[in-house]
């Protein structure tokens, strides 16, 4: 298994040593953040010195749709267009679901785009339809970290983006060595996943109902 930083490299970022200190990003952070709400400043800047700092310019993939890693981001400076290769027939109505714990059309953080209406010709290559913009403290890739699945969506940055990489080994780490600030984080990713579980459900619901 690759480190996380060989995992970084091959997927074209450059790791510039460890977040250290959240809460120098701004108590707006930690405020509007779900994933660092209810954490302190000291226990966020336990949290970023177990995280990786990553740099990406305007265009540049951070994550790509069908690729693996045992690694999510937290998003601190910039924005994020999410896309997702999708077949929408003109009856299809469904929001997708986007790692982060919201799907495209009720996160605080992320807002309907534009997405293809068309069905691909057979044999086509399905194109990459935009299903949310996310903003600074939004998290990404959770889900694919725990489970070790193919990424859902692909993520490329939209302006000059930093963002703090957290791996599976390091939130292991951090359970041993700071049980308190590694078992808020657990809950809190779990809140994450199971409020886009909600959401989608809704939006399924919906969907039924109109048919």
């Amino acid at each position: 298994m690759k480190t996380l930083e060989e995992q970084l490299d091959a997927a074209g970022l450059q790791v510039f040593g460890c977040c250290e200190r959240l809460s120098a990003y701004g108590p707006d952070l930690l405020q509007n953040s779900p994933l660092l709400q209810d954490f302190t400043p000291a226990e966020a800047d336990i949290l970023g010195a177990s995280m990786l700092l990553v740099r990406a310019e305007p265009g540049q993939v951070m994550i790509r749709e069908g690729e693996s890693g045992d690694w999510m981001m937290l998003l601190l400076k910039g924005t994020v267009a999410v896309t997702k290769q999708i077949e929408v027939r003109n009856d299809d109505a469904f929001a997708y679901p986007v790692e982060g714990g919201h799907t495209a059309d009720t996160s605080e953080t992320a807002e309907t785009a534009d997405t293809a209406n068309t069905t691909a010709r057979p044999g086509a290559e399905v194109p990459a339809s935009r299903v949310a913009v996310i903003r600074r403290g939004a998290a990404i890739g959770e889900m694919s970290m725990l489970d070790s699945e193919p990424r859902y969506t692909s993520c490329t940055a939209i302006d000059a983006v930093e963002a703090g990489v957290l791996g599976r080994r390091a939130i292991a780490l951090l359970i041993r060595d700071h049980p308190g600030v590694g078992a808020k984080l657990l809950v809190k990713i779990t809140q994450l996943m199971a409020q886009r579980l909600r959401n989608t459900s809704n939006q399924l619901v919906k969907l039924l109902r109109k048919k």
